[in-house]
């Protein structure tokens, strides 16, 4: 045989489909459904896990997406995360009620510095899962470490007026039109305290407030300066210019110079708008006075810390004479 093989003198049969397979056969090209998404396998957590600790551990890497945030109750706390942050609150003198630290985390000089500053300041350590944290930063990479801060204390704005009278010096009062970002009120913090302006007036919405990262800018100026609040900034205003103070506006369009003004000894609210849209139009109706400061054309604008700095660095020059 040309095959090689062995002839069995009987003809090959048709081999076809065996009978009572069909079903198996159905059953087997069924399939067992839709594949599971990664989230819905028994190693996703796992894995993602130890990808968001080892990211942390590097210093921070690119931010996780942000979940959609709640709106916040005046009276509830805010936390400051990541490990260099932290160590700058405490050691600026940020007010805290606790430090949050992760289980067994890799501890460095930053957490041990910030461990100690704590509990030099009687500062509550708790000890808390990595998902806790993740909760309370709200998303932000936070490396281990957080510190809770306590929701700040506003003044009434007429308080920042009574200061002024106890202290026997005409009121010098800061207020913000529409700066949303909590570091330009802490840079003029920074800037009221070394002035001598008796307070902050920040209206209640569409405003920054006293945020960790306003205390951080300010350098712990704040726990030195009484920021208020009001629900109406134009109202508030009113009621200054009843009391006997005059409201100074600085915005760019200003047809007198900061330092040209006449009222600078009075008692005073000068109204610092944003960067972009400056004073709002019934801001800028409630002012006596709309001062610019002086400067090169090729700069169109100064950022709202910058700009409260320069008219109270002149209120106080001629406070000086």
């Amino acid at each position: 045989m040309a095959a090689g093989g062995r002839a069995s003198g009987r003809p090959a049969k048709k081999k076809g489909p065996s009978k009572g397979t069909g079903g198996q056969v159905r059953r087997g090209l069924e399939g067992r459904g839709a594949t599971p998404p990664a989230e819905m396998r028994h190693w996703y957590k796992d894995k993602a896990r130890s990808e968001r600790v080892a990211r942390e551990d590097r210093g921070g890497g690119a931010r996780r997406p942000a979940q959609a945030r709640q709106r916040r109750a005046e009276d509830a706390p805010e936390y400051i995360g990541g490990r260099n942050p932290v160590l700058e609150a405490l050691s600026a003198g940020v007010p805290a009620n606790a430090l949050y630290v992760a289980q067994r985390i890799d501890n460095d000089d930053r957490v041990r510095d910030s461990i100690k500053i704590a509990t030099e300041r009687g500062i509550a350590l708790l000890e808390s899962t990595r998902d806790k944290l993740d909760r309370l930063t709200e998303g932000a990479v936070h490396q281990g470490i957080a510190l809770q801060i306590p929701a700040y204390d506003y003044a009434h704005p007429s308080e920042l007026v009574d200061l002024a009278h106890d202290a026997a010096e005409p009121p010098l009062i800061v207020a913000l039109d529409s700066v949303t970002d909590p570091r330009n009120l802490g840079a003029i913090a920074r800037s009221a305290t070394a002035f001598g302006a008796h307070g902050l007036l920040v209206p209640s919405r569409r405003s920054a407030g006293v945020t960790g990262g306003a205390w951080k800018t300010s350098a712990g100026t704040l726990a030195n300066l009484r920021v208020a609040r009001s629900a109406n900034l134009t109202a508030a205003l009113r009621e200054y210019r009843d009391a006997g103070l005059f409201v100074i506006g600085l915005d760019g369009e200003g047809r007198t110079d900061i330092g040209d003004v006449d009222l600078l000894t009075e008692p005073l609210v000068i109204v610092v708008g944003s960067e972009g849209k400056g004073l709002s139009r019934l801001v800028r109706e409630h002012c006596d006075v709309v001062a610019r400061i002086p400067m090169h054309a090729a700069a169109e604008s100064l950022n709202a810390g910058v700009a409260a700095g320069v008219a109270l660095y002149e209120v106080a020059r001629h406070r000086r004479r």
